[in-house]
């Protein structure tokens, strides 16, 4: 079995073979002490340890040397103290104190070795070290960056906060202090030293961290609105330091009956908020009043989302590349880019690039163009199929055009009008560049375009408006927007609408959608202009196919809109880093117009030939009663409503008796009924 051992009889293992080889531990002459061994039992330092004793000579020297000038540079200052003496809050110049740290060439397991190495560490020299500024160089031992404020000697080393710790205090004071410091803790190890000094300076950011505190609570409970002449005073600090009142303002805001001063109401701090944002921003105020009852709450990050320009977006154009192909061809040429999110499949987002994107072989090859990412939400919400008739109404410079082309494949045909000939040159260029043949450029004015042609399957129409979703492009609008220039251009998308709407054949197959859309923030461009379509014409509205996105206004102010409101779509700058933009999707189900009859070619043609008997009517009227001019007046005008009247009881009474008839006879008997009283005729 083998041999058992006893535990009974355990024997002590000696020391094996590695530890007899080794030798006893030699300790330099120079640090040893003379009570420890003597001169005989030495032996012979090596060239390391020689080395080594020669550094460490060297650098108490150093240290030695750096006292004695401190020392005269203090007595230099007091002779200078009446002509040189710096101010109460004067600050020392800030020294850098990055310090090398040397590694050790050998591991050594005595203690007096580490003890070496810390003092060492301690004694090295601050790099940038000159004479003119010994003073306020102190060497430091290792600590972090926060609680670095001290040196060894117990002095402040002239960073910003030290001064408020030493006001009042002289140079005699602060020598007798360090002499106490320095006395008290020989008999201390560094590592304790250090200890103490961390717990000192931990005990001082408490107390000034609790004053800090204190005192902001106490203000900021309840804070006092200024007067008139302190607000023009502070207004001029507004443009060079970060406005504090306008914190303050919002915080009361933010809990008004607690915090609020007595007697003052919430209009006063709300009117005093939005002064603040006018004057800070650069804002009007009707401007500011606007955005303020859009975004009561996150205000401030829409300000300052407007005054960050958006990132640079460009799109693939699927007709001659793929986006991964394209994003590597421009990787190889310096440009830092990614995909713009999920939502698109061929939208870049350019981080960084070392080429202008303007003018790459790629850019000129039609690969792709530089569009913003909100212009790609109308055409995705639009969703063009192939071999469609399509009408982009304000095209230019043709970014959605070349998008609703390379999403139809070239099929089918797209309208591509705006009413400024120069702008339309832009399209030109696009379609031509991208290789697109499927595009008619035409420039006429939207709202007579339902004259010229009608029957598009979708149209799309990108309106002219106030521009308040982009003001990072345009800083102008800040200033410029008032309330005509808002309602003005209200009523032109109003009329564009309708006319988009007409355009559109409610007949098609596969269409009958309008995608409306502006980049505007402002509901009296976008849910109050949808209001106004849904009242006056056959459509309704339908899902985006957007997923993400702000539900459009059901409740605004003292606007009440439609309830499918919601199936719209708001995109803001500082929630989706994009320009602000509204999309609407609506789906025609009519093409007769409510209160004028039907909008076909033979309604047209009927409605035309009643107004023509109508003025025959009137004129007949007007030349029987000349003579009599207040009589005249009221009788041609009620005999025109008799005859209008007379006209459609007339139309409704034939209409009765076809439909009638039509319920007399059994399917397809009618046809050959009529048929047989015209032959008869």
């Amino acid at each position: 079995m083998g041999r058992k051992r006893d535990p009974t009889n355990l024997v002590k293992s000696g020391p094996g073979r590695k530890t007899k080889k080794q030798k006893p531990p030699q300790i330099p002459n120079a640090l040893k002490n003379a009570n420890t061994e003597d001169d005989d039992s030495e032996k012979k330092l090596s060239s390391r340890q020689k080395t080594r004793v020669k550094k460490r000579i060297q650098k108490k020297e150093e240290k030695m040397e750096i006292k004695k000038k401190k020392k005269e540079e203090k007595l230099q200052q007091k002779t200078k103290k009446e002509s040189q003496k710096p101010g109460k809050f004067a600050r020392a110049p800030v020294v850098s104190k990055k310090r090398k740290v040397e590694e050790s060439e050998e591991e050594s397991d005595d203690d007096e070795e580490d003890e070496e190495d810390s003092d060492e560490e301690e004694t090295k020299p601050v790099k940038g070290y000159s004479d003119e500024n010994k003073a306020w160089l102190k060497p430091s031992s290792k600590q972090p960056l926060m609680d670095s404020d001290e040196s060894d000697d117990g002095e402040s080393d002239g960073v910003a906060g030290d001064d408020f710790d030493d006001v009042g205090l002289s140079d005699d004071e602060e020598e007798d202090e360090d002499d106490s410091e320095e006395s008290g803790d020989e008999d201390l190890l560094p590592v304790e030293k250090e200890a103490k000094k961390l717990e000192k300076k931990r005990e001082k950011n408490k107390k000034l961290a609790e004053a800090e505190l204190q005192t902001n609570i106490m203000d900021m409970e309840k804070y006092t609105l200024p007067s008139g002449q302190e607000v023009e005073k502070e207004d001029i600090l507004c443009f060079i330091d970060n406005y504090p009142r306008i914190k303050e303002v919002m915080h009361v805001l933010a809990d008004f009956k607690e915090r609020r001063e007595p007697g003052r109401s919430r209009q006063d701090y709300v009117r005093q908020l939005r002064s603040d944002f006018c004057t800070y921003y650069s804002y009007n105020d009707f401007l500011m009043e606007k955005i303020m009852s859009l975004f009561p709450l996150e205000i401030q990050e829409f300000l300052e989302a407007n005054e960050v320009p958006r990132p640079v977006t460009i799109r693939t154009n699927t007709l001659k590349t793929r986006r991964r192909d394209l994003a590597q061809a421009l990787i190889n040429r310096g440009v830092n880019l990614d995909p713009i999110g999920k939502w698109s499949k061929v939208g870049l987002i350019v981080f960084d690039t070392q080429v202008p994107l303007g003018a790459t072989p790629e850019y000129l090859a039609g690969h792709y163009i530089l569009q913003g990412g909100s212009s790609f939400l109308p055409v995705m919400a639009l969703a063009p199929q192939e071999n469609e008739r399509i009408l982009d109404m304000a095209s230019a410079p043709g970014g959605k055009t070349t998008y609703i082309a390379a999403l139809m494949k070239n099929t089918g045909t797209i309208f591509a009008n705006d009413a400024n000939a120069d702008r339309a040159k832009a399209i030109v260029g696009n379609t031509h560049r991208m290789g697109i043949t499927n595009t008619i450029v035409c420039h006429h004015d939207g709202r007579v375009f339902p004259k010229i042609m009608k029957g598009f399957d979708r149209v799309l129409l990108d309106a002219p408006c106030s521009g308040t979703g982009v003001i990072s492009k345009d800083e102008e609008v800040k200033m410029n927007k008032d309330e005509r220039d808002i309602l003005r251009c209200a009523h032109l998308q109003k009329e564009l609408l309708l006319s988009a709407i007409d355009c559109c054949d409610a007949k098609s197959k596969t269409g009958g959608y309008i995608v409306y859309s502006t980049c505007s923030v402002l509901s009296e461009e976008n849910e109050g202009v949808i209001e106004y379509a849904l009242k006056k014409r056959n459509v309704k509205l339908v899902p985006t196919g957007l997923d993400f996105g702000r539900e459009g206004f059901v409740n605004f102010q003292q606007n009440r809109y439609h309830p499918h409101m919601k199936l719209t779509r708001r995109f803001y700058p500082h929630t989706h880093n994009m320009d602000g933009f509204f999309v609407a999707k609506l789906k025609k189900f009519s093409n007769k117009i409510p209160g004028t009859g039907n909008t076909s070619a033979d309604g047209e043609a009927e409605d035309e030939s009643s107004e023509v008997t109508d003025k025959k009517s009137s004129e007949k009227n007007t030349k029987q009663t000349k003579n009599v001019k207040n009589s005249t007046d009221s009788d041609s005008d009620d005999e025109e409503e008799k005859g209008k009247s007379s006209k459609k009881d007339k139309s409704k009474n034939k209409w009765l008796e076809k439909k009638s008839n039509k319920k007399k006879f059994k399917p397809g008997q009618f046809k050959k009924f009529k048929s047989a009283e015209k032959s008869k005729k």
